[in-house]
C-alpha cells in the first residue's frame, strides 16, 4: 500500500503541474522575467520545494511578503534574486541585505532604516521603490515620490543604496477593461519616467500579477510576478477555468474516511442539527475540519468526492471533522475523499470550493494548515 494512504488527510502537490505553469507563464510574457511568487508557503503548496521547482521550469526571481520568508528561503541554500516587501519598523533589514535580499521601500522611514542597515552591514543595500499607483495600500502615493527618490539618489550616491527595481500593484487586473488598469498603468509609467529622469537605473520595472500576466500584455514590463495562477488557479474565474489559460491545478485535498454508519430517517448531524436525513442512509465521517483550514463556511455546501461520486457536507464542519451523506453507499472505511485536485477523478476543484464558502479559491488553498501534511509529487 501507497505510505501515505495511511494518512488521515495529505494535500498532494505536483511539481510537473507547477514547472509546466510556469513554463506556460514564461511564453505569455515573453520578452519579460518572471519571478516565482512563494509568499504565505508557496500559497499553502510549500515554499521551499515549490521555489526550487519554479527556478527549475525558468523562473528567475523568487517573491515574498515578509523578510523572514526571503530570509527562510536563503536558509534552505536558494540562491538567485528574492525580493521580499512587507515591511515594519525595526524589521531585519541588515541580515536581508546580507542575504542578497531585494527589499522594497514604500516611504522615507524604510529609506532611512535601510541606510542604517546597510551602513552597518558594509554592504549595498539592493531596493526596489514601490509606487503607489492607485492600489492605495502600500507604496509611496505620487505626491511623495519626489522626496523618496531624492533620498534614493542620495543614497545611491553615498553607496549605501543601489536601487534596482520600480514597481506597483494592480487593484482590479482581474477585471479586464477595469478603467483603473489603464489609470494605473499611465500614473506607473509617468513614477517610472520621474525616476529615471532623476537618475535612477532600475534592472527591473515591474507591475503584473497574475492575471495582469495573462491579459495585460501592455503591463509585462521586464518582469512579471506570478503568484496563483502559477499553482493552476486560474485568477480570474469569469473569463476562464484554469484548462482555458494552459493551467493545472497544482494541489489536490484527500482525506481518509474514518467511519461509515447507517442512520434512520430523521437523525440529526452535527452541531446545530441544521442537516437532518431525509430518509435511512449511510453517514461518511471524514476527519478534516476548520482547524485544518476546511471552511466552515462551507457547512452544508462544501463538495467531496466519495466512491466516485460527488457528495455534500451534511450539516456543520467542526474544528476536526464533517459529515457526507452517502446515499446507502458502504464504502470502506480508509477510502478516498477527494476534497479538491484538477478534476481528473471528476473531484471539485478549489474554485468549486471558493463558490460554496463565498470566498476565492485563493483563500481556498492557502488556508489548509500545517497538520495536513504536503506530499511533493515529481
Amino acid at each position: 500500500m501507497n505510505e501515505t494512504a495511511t494518512l488521515r488527510a495529505r494535500a498532494e502537490i505536483d511539481l510537473a503541474a507547477l514547472r509546466a505553469n510556469v513554463r506556460v507563464l514564461r511564453a505569455r510574457a515573453a520578452g519579460a522575467q518572471l519571478m516565482a511568487v512563494v509568499k504565505s508557503d508557496a500559497y499553502g503548496h510549500g515554499a521551499v520545494p515549490c521555489a526550487r521547482a519554479a527556478l527549475e521550469a525558468g523562473a528567475t526571481w523568487l517573491g515574498t511578503a515578509t523578510p523572514q520568508e526571503a530570509l527562510a528561503l536563503r536558509a534552505a541554500g536558494l540562491g538567485g534574486r528574492v525580493m521580499c516587501w512587507l515591511w515594519t519598523p525595526g524589521g531585519p533589514w541588515r541580515e536581508a541585505i546580507e542575504a542578497g535580499i531585494d527589499v522594497s521601500v514604500s516611504g522615507m522611514w524604510a529609506m532611512r532604516e535601510v541606510v542604517d542597515a546597510a551602513t552597518a552591514a558594509g554592504a549595498v543595500a539592493r531596493v526596489h521603490l514601490k509606487a503607489d499607483t492607485g492600489l492605495g495600500r502600500n507604496g509611496c502615493q505620487p505626491a511623495d515620490w519626489p522626496e523618496l527618490v531624492s533620498a534614493a539618489r542620495a543614497a545611491e550616491e553615498s553607496g549605501t543604496v543601489r536601487v534596482t527595481g520600480l514597481w506597483s500593484h494592480f487593484a482590479c487586473a482581474d477585471e479586464p477593461g477595469h478603467p483603473s488598469i489603464a489609470s494605473q498603468l499611465d500614473v506607473f509609467r509617468d513614477m517610472v519616467a520621474y525616476a529615471e529622469k532623476a537618475g535612477v537605473r532600475p534592472e527591473v520595472r515591474h507591475i503584473a500579477n497574475s492575471p495582469a500576466t495573462l491579459t495585460v500584455p501592455e503591463s509585462h514590463f521586464d518582469l512579471v510576478r506570478t503568484g496563483i495562477a502559477m499553482y493552476g488557479i486560474s485568477p480570474s474565474p469569469e473569463l476562464g477555468t484554469p484548462a482555458d489559460f494552459g493551467l493545472r491545478p497544482v494541489m489536490t485535498l484527500v482525506a481518509s474516511v474514518a467511519l461509515v454508519k447507517q442512520v434512520p430517517a430523521g437523525h440529526g448531524i452535527s452541531y446545530g442539527h441544521h442537516y437532518t436525513t431525509p430518509a435511512e442512509t449511510t453517514l461518511g465521517l471524514i476527519p478534516v475540519g476548520y482547524a485544518d483550514g476546511i471552511p466552515r463556511h462551507a457547512s452544508g455546501r462544501g463538495p467531496v468526492l466519495v466512491g466516485g461520486r460527488r457528495r455534500t457536507i451534511a450539516g456543520r464542519v467542526a474544528m476536526d471533522q464533517f459529515v457526507v451523506d452517502l446515499e446507502g453507499d458502504e464504502p470502506e472505511p480508509g477510502a478516498e475523499a477527494v476534497l479538491f485536485g484538477p478534476g481528473d477523478r471528476g473531484e471539485p476543484s478549489a474554485e468549486d470550493w471558493a463558490v460554496a464558502a463565498d470566498t476565492i479559491a485563493y483563500e481556498i488553498v492557502t488556508r489548509i494548515g500545517a497538520r495536513v501534511p504536503r506530499v511533493h509529487l515529481n
